[in-house]
């Protein structure tokens, strides 16, 4: 998978924006923190639990990792690394 050409934390608007050869994508920092690709958030899925995220969440920090990126939320939550590929299908 392609990295993208840029990554745009839009903190006012609550929206990551990545923009990729040929394309454009927001995706919402609820969105976003409701995906969380963690172990612990992936296993909380996979029991059926439902995770609530707050309307007000944002992204504070984007830590990139190489094959995709480190998303730091307001809530405290850091553990979540978004490879390129899993953001993609995100949008």
């Amino acid at each position: 998978m392609d990295s993208p050409c840029a990554i745009c934390n839009q903190r006012e608007a609550r929206q990551l924006i990545v923009r990729w050869p040929g394309a454009e994508q927001a995706i919402s920092h609820r969105r976003l923190r409701g995906a969380c690709p963690c172990s612990q958030c992936r296993a909380a899925r996979l029991r059926g639990g439902i995770s609530l995220v707050p309307d007000d969440v944002r992204v504070e920090r984007i830590e990139p990792q190489g094959y995709g990126v480190q998303l730091l939320f307001s809530d405290g939550h850091e553990r979540g690394i978004y490879p390129w590929a899993y953001l993609r299908s995100l949008g």
